[in-house]
């Protein structure tokens, strides 16, 4: 087809989706460089229709975003809103992509990473989502530190934060720059500098309502795509989904097995691992933890639940169907494929191929649109978080002890996002040749190991003391990253020792550093029998009254 050109890409690229997937957990090659191809002017046009929409929702928003609170949390969006904006701040393009990817190669198999996904939200649903907006205002630090000594959980839950964030912002730009390359035609430093630009300005001006409104948009868009492109494969075999497997068991290389689990990962402790950070990582997702605070009461935080639940299984079940349709329609095509017959562009490119195939040129600068502004809401959500982590943790409250005017941590958090954002871009073109497929996985691993592990103790365990959460969480923090630096993704990819050499030869440090992190609150709690423990104790009751009640919640006048 005509718009193969614009596809081409060199064999690094299979590692790519992965890269900015939010279920990257397997290391892959160097990346190396995507080869900068002709300018795909249809992307570009969808693109800037995309970005000029949501720049007048910028200027919307700077209207009602004149304090802190409002920049934290926007005010007047409904659970339903709400709950699509998570769909969009958790379905990254590239997820897309690379679960196509994953269906595309192994079957049935690709299926591990929806599901990790799906069941991490019945926890948030079940045991957080209430209790969440019941006892915090901005950030789930106000949650963990409810009836603790203020200082050291929030500049635990800040570190947690910040480090989370950075590693998936640097995940998110390098591959915002390598993907646009690619499908746009554009030079690398030219999309992580758009992308970096436009971030600020949606976060600078917009606050969380432009960049709820951003997330809602792409969500949509991405939904809209995904919708369509599984249409269009079950239309060509009369919307039976027996027809189309059986079609894909035919054409497939592995024949029967696509259909079977165990082709994906063999090892149960890393199958174990993985899963654990996938299901607890999520529920300790700053930038997702966030979002419930953007609602005006704990009803229409299970809502938001609920409907960000509908909208992302939906999602992957139709990326299900996706990866079905390219093994039937894509492998199967000649033209998408190079002189070896390898796949154009490598296998996580099975979904755009496959976008070509159904809708052609337009539809596929659609997707490859979509891709940019996915990134986009992304990379805002994130930064929206360290921000307010800085701002509202940090700032105002371990800094100025709860003293600081409104004005000026709306300041603060103004300059942090340029700091951020800056700090982003130039990392994003500092590491465009590295192999940074772990910095997703270490951003899951670190949520379930740290995040997780103290605000689930600190809210269901009436003998947890400020001194077992701030150890133990910066003990699964600290395990998470020296866990993720010895195994192979890091020690044997990335700094370059010999295979084998890793000293930690599992593929997600999760199982183990999330152990450690609970393992570290229950002990130093038990063993604290200072003053401020006692406090802390004493403090469970009504913390365990206004979590299941609301009785003395913020409203959304506080919003």
């Amino acid at each position: 087809m005509k718009t193969h050109r614009a596809m081409r890409a060199s064999s690094a690229l299979p590692a790519l989706a992965l890269l900015i997937s939010t279920g990257a957990f397997a290391a892959g090659g160097d990346l190396g460089q995507a080869v900068k191809q002709p300018t795909n002017w249809t992307a570009i046009g969808m693109f800037v229709v995309f970005v000029i929409g949501t720049l007048f929702i910028t200027k919307w928003a700077a209207k009602k975003t004149k304090s802190a609170a409002a920049f934290y949390t926007g005010g007047g969006i409904t659970g339903f809103q709400n709950g699509l904006a998570i769909a969009g701040d958790f379905m990254s393009a590239a997820s897309f992509l690379g679960i196509s990817a994953a269906v595309y190669s192994s079957g049935y198999d690709g299926l591990i990473y929806s599901i990790g996904f799906l069941v991490g939200w019945p926890i948030i649903t079940f045991l957080m989502a209430e209790r969440l907006r019941n006892l915090g205002r901005f950030t789930f630090a106000d949650v963990a530190a409810y009836r603790f000594k203020q200082g050291p959980i929030r500049a635990f839950a800040a570190s947690g934060t910040l480090v989370v964030v950075a590693f998936y912002l640097i995940a998110q730009m390098v591959g915002a720059g390598q993907l646009i390359k690619l499908l746009f035609g554009l030079e690398y430093w030219v999309a992580v500098v758009i992308v970096g630009a436009l971030m600020m300005v949606y976060v600078l001006f917009g606050g969380m309502t432009a960049t709820t409104w951003v997330q809602i948009i792409k969500a949509c868009l991405l939904l809209g795509g995904a919708s369509f492109m599984a249409f269009m494969v079950l239309a060509q075999f009369h919307f039976s989904p027996e027809q189309l497997f059986a079609k894909a068991v035919e054409v497939h290389a592995k024949k029967d097995s696509i259909m079977s689990p165990g082709n994906f990962i063999k090892d149960p402790i890393s199958a174990i691992s993985f899963g654990i950070a996938l299901m607890f990582g999520t529920a300790g997702l700053p930038h997702i933890l966030m979002r419930f605070f953007t609602v005006p009461n704990a009803k229409e935080a299970r809502k938001s639940v609920f409907w960000a639940t509908t909208w992302i299984g939906y999602f992957y079940i139709l990326t299900f169907i996706i990866g079905f349709g390219a093994i039937v329609l894509v492998s199967t095509n000649a033209s998408f494929q190079d002189g070896s017959g390898k796949l154009l562009g490598g296998v996580n490119m099975a979904a755009v191929h496959l976008a070509s195939a159904v809708g052609g040129n337009v539809f596929l600068g659609f997707i490859s649109a979509v891709a940019f502004a996915t990134i986009l809401a992304v990379v805002a959500g994130l930064t929206l978080a360290g921000a307010t982590a800085v701002s509202h943790d940090l700032y105002a409250t371990v800094f100025k002890q709860g003293q600081a005017s409104g004005a000026m941590e709306l300041r603060v958090s103004k300059i942090t996002t340029i700091i951020l954002g800056i700090v982003a871009v130039v990392l994003g073109i500092v590491f465009e040749k590295q192999n940074i497929a772990f910095m997703v996985s270490l951003a899951f691993a670190i949520a379930a190991s740290a995040n997780f592990p103290v605000l689930l103790m600190s809210v269901f365990w009436k003998d947890c003391t400020t001194r077992g959460a701030v150890i133990g969480g910066f003990l699964g923090l600290i395990s998470s990253v020296a866990l993720t630096i010895v195994s192979p993704a890091v020690w044997e990819a990335t700094l370059g020792h010999p295979t084998g050499s890793a000293l930690f030869p599992y593929a997600s440090p999760a199982l183990f550093s999330m152990t450690i992190g609970f393992a570290g609150i229950w002990l130093f709690s038990i063993l604290d029998n200072s003053a401020r423990a006692k406090k802390d104790r004493g403090g469970f009751l009504s913390q365990q009254v206004r979590s299941e009640t609301g009785i003395g919640a913020e409203g959304a006048s506080g919003h």
